[in-house]
């Protein structure tokens, strides 16, 4: 069953697709209002749900990064990508995905938000899976850094990460890492200065400007934000923006 208010979503439009991709723990609910947004604009806009999301935190230790990306590529089919131009937006998790996705098949465009791409540096990381056989879940505590006091209310995830899955977000960006000089869509990366999850000083705006091959590569980053860029409290900007991208490379 899902938790009210995780459902994907569909806004039918005009040619150009967005097709838009959640983060980790979360649902299709924090990137709403930004399809809302695109909707209005006369796009054509559907926000999946990524496997063992928005229904129990029990789900997730049986989720692998495959999943995912077979998730994005129903939605690509569905929304005809051979066919039709296709904009992929991701955050977070969903950003990373969506960049490596680009790689498989074709897609008009990518803006990656918030998306992690260096992995911590921390040892343990690499003893995750045994570990996660006696300790499969690891509650979170506190919600972040919110701008948007309003939202951060609203937001919905799960109050424990599966470790299990943590391994495979590991595994998946050291493929990602090594498969990010394949990327050749026009790319727009938005990141926040204060996000205490992916966090400026680790460099993953700089390193994954520098490994995509993009004619087109566009940045932009916000300050009033934490993590959740999609609801915080710069959203309005970081929207116009991706409209603008949108725009320029369609055109």
């Amino acid at each position: 069953m899902l938790i009210k208010g995780t459902e994907p979503f569909y806004y039918p439009g005009n040619q150009i697709a967005c097709l838009l991709v959640h983060g980790f723990t979360s649902s299709p609910r924090e990137m709403r209002p930004l399809g809302e947004t695109l909707s209005a604009q006369g796009f054509t806009v559907l926000g999946i749900r990524l496997f063992a999301h928005g229904t129990r935190y029990q789900d997730m230790p049986r989720a692998r990064w495959h999943d995912w990306i077979a998730d994005i590529e129903d939605g690509w089919h569905l929304l005809d990508g051979y066919n039709r131009p296709v904009i992929l937006i991701g955050f977070s998790l969903g950003g990373a995905l969506s960049l490596y996705f680009s790689t498989l098949f074709p897609v008009k465009a990518i803006i990656s938000i918030a998306a992690p791409y260096n992995i911590p540096r921390d040892p343990r990381s690499f003893f995750l899976k045994p570990f996660s056989l006696f300790y499969p879940y690891i509650p979170i505590h506190g919600q972040g850094v919110w701008f948007n006091q309003a939202e951060k209310i609203n937001h919905i995830r799960y109050p424990n990460d599966s470790t299990r899955a943590l391994a495979e977000i590991r595994d998946f960006l050291l493929l990602l890492q090594k498969v990010a000089n394949q990327i050749t869509s026009p790319a727009l990366l938005i990141y926040s200065k204060n996000d205490p999850t992916i966090r400026a000083k680790d460099h993953h705006l700089e390193d994954l400007y520098q490994s995509i091959n993009s004619q087109i590569k566009e940045t932009l980053l916000v300050e009033n934000s934490g993590h959740i860029i999609p609801l915080d409290a710069e959203r309005t900007r970081v929207y116009n923006t991706c409209i603008e991208f949108i725009r320029r490379v369609v055109s």
